[in-house]
């Protein structure tokens, strides 16, 4: 079972992704070899080594094999490491980035200036 290592998760100063994937061939193999123990373990140096954090990171079956919230000091290097990642080859990965309660509860009550949409 995954590890979820915050209590507050959203308090962090850190931008704060989802990153999910799926394993190729080669992956599962690797995966087969080394255990889903050794996975979480790189991830968490992985995300130390850009200067942030390994928050939850979980198996899956379904849409996705793997997922795990990092935080990490900045958009570019969250885009880095997910490029990074994906050129590997051993899985098809996708970076999402996360937002608050307290971030959304500030985006629905700004307000708009007026934008005239299409066709109007």
């Amino acid at each position: 079972m995954g590890t979820n290592k915050s209590r507050d998760p959203f308090r962090c100063s850190m931008p704060k992704y989802m990153y999910s994937g799926n394993y190729t061939a080669k992956g599962a193999a690797g995966l087969l070899n080394d255990g889903g123990k050794a996975r979480e373990e790189e991830a968490e140096k992985a995300a130390a080594s850009m200067g942030g954090s390994l928050e939850a990171y979980y198996w899956c079956y379904g849409e996705m094999d793997f997922m795990m919230i990092i935080n990490v000091p900045s958009e570019e290097m969250a885009i880095k490491f997910s490029l990074h990642v994906g050129a590997s080859g051993v899985f098809n990965g996708k970076l999402t980035p996360l937002i608050s309660v307290d971030t959304m509860e500030a985006a629905t009550s700004t307000e708009l200036p007026f934008i005239r949409l299409p066709g109007e």
